[in-house]
């Protein structure tokens, strides 16, 4: 018997209460297996994430030389000569955005060729800028679409003195130069040749991290990074709790009048989508618009608590969102519209969400299709604590950030049936 094909939250008709300890965050996750990496040395990674994306980050680690053991289901531990050597086979990161964008950068170090590759959705997914930015400093990168796959020739070395990225589309170009910039031969200012940059936070989130690994990082000015040719250094590093997860746990709570407790205070988080806490906590008086571009993977489960706001939302800034696991601001619109049509619209790269709270209670025959988009799968389901007759495609996909997704749910009482 294969996977299950669709997942139907059935709606609890009580509050939701429980303690839930939220996996680890993926985005520091992803970020300390790469400088445990390049750094001499054992690292010692814990309350780490384990699921398809950091799985595919430690496995391309694994063929460039490093060694990874994973004593426990929060822990890696990271032995390293403190550089990656070429592998023999091409790196293969499914769908991990972190995984593709932050090595396609770190390989520059390696003496040969490296190719990264990924599944059908990453093959759609932009990586030009980044390449672009490498491609000026002196790096030979090639790509024949601008997505995967990717060829890097490394020359063993990193004589760039400046990298000039335009952060626009994605934070995480930044933060990939970043990190690469501490294996330089001599200091190298990471500069962003535009004003915006999607999600700020994730910068520091970056930042936060190379420090504990060593790096010296000095602020130029507004839009440029000064980092020492320092290396990395092994340590033991400890990550928080992932926010993105926390989301959707508030939200249940919200959306049930119930009480769910995280084992972490709300202020506690350092990642950018906590910043959604405050609007989530506001439900179901949530404000007319909401600006999604420093907490983008916090839209999908905003959006979904908006449907049964007391008042209309209007989502801005969302374009870094059509360029993630799919399009999630056209996919957001499809699902909450093949729930009750007319309750969703996009105007450029805005969503509007017509809220109805009589939503609550009623049932429907929607297949929403989550395009095996782990953040649709779970934002999604909350729309069935509240909504009879849902049924999710591909629930499996969760297993990208959150594997226990549906266990969670279950042990706060709610009943998932997979067909």
């Amino acid at each position: 018997m294969g996977a299950p094909h669709t997942a139907t939250v059935v709606p609890p008709g009580f509050a939701l209460t429980g303690r839930v300890a939220p996996p680890g965050s993926k985005s520091i996750t992803n970020r300390a297996l790469l400088l445990a990496a390049l750094a001499k040395g054992t690292s010692r990674l814990s309350g780490a994430l384990k699921s398809d994306d950091t799985r595919h980050m430690s496995t391309a680690l694994r063929q460039m030389g490093v060694t990874v053991d994973e004593p426990d289901d929060t822990t890696f531990v990271v032995t390293s000569a403190g550089y990656l050597q070429a592998p023999a086979e091409p790196l293969f990161l499914g769908n991990a955005g972190t995984a593709m964008r932050f090595l396609t950068a770190a390989v520059a170090s390696v003496r040969g060729e490296v190719t990264l590759d990924g599944d059908a959705y990453m093959r759609k997914r932009p990586i030009g800028p980044l390449l672009d930015a490498m491609r000026a400093a002196g790096i030979q990168v090639s790509s024949a679409t601008g997505c995967p796959p990717v060829k890097v020739e490394g020359r063993g070395s990193l004589s760039a003195k400046t990298f000039e990225i335009d952060g626009g589309l994605s934070s995480q170009y930044v933060s990939a130069l970043l990190m690469l910039a501490a294996c330089g031969d001599a200091p190298i200012d990471v500069k962003l040749t535009g004003k915006d940059i999607g999600a700020l936070g994730y910068i520091d989130l970056t930042l936060a991290c190379m420090k504990a690994f060593g790096a010296e990082v000095t602020v130029v000015d507004d839009g440029t990074w000064r980092v020492a040719a320092t290396g990395y250094h092994a340590c033991d590093y400890v990550i928080e709790p992932d926010a993105s997860a926390a989301t959707y746990l508030w939200a249940a709570q919200a959306l049930t009048g119930g009480k769910i407790d995280l084992g972490v205070a709300d202020d506690c988080f350092t990642q950018p989508d906590a910043n959604a806490q405050t609007f989530i906590a506001a439900f179901p008086n949530m404000p007319a618009v909401i600006n999604g571009s420093q907490m983008q993977d916090a839209v999908p489960t905003l959006a979904v608590l908006a449907a049964f706001n007391n008042t209309p939302v209007r989502f801005t800034e969302l374009a870094n969102l059509r360029v993630k696991e799919c399009d999630r601001v056209q996919a957001l619109h499809d699902g909450l519209n093949a729930i009750r049509p007319g309750l969703a619209a996009v105007e450029g790269d805005d969503l509007l969400v017509a809220a109805d709270p009589a939503l609550a209670g009623t049932s429907c025959d929607a297949l929403v299709d989550t395009h095996s988009d782990h953040r649709m799968a779970m934002c999604f389901a909350l729309a069935g604590l509240k909504v009879s007759g849902i049924r999710l495609l591909d629930p499996e996909c969760v297993g990208k950030t959150y594997p226990g997704y549906w266990e969670v749910l279950r042990s706060l009482g709610v009943t998932v049936t997979m067909a």
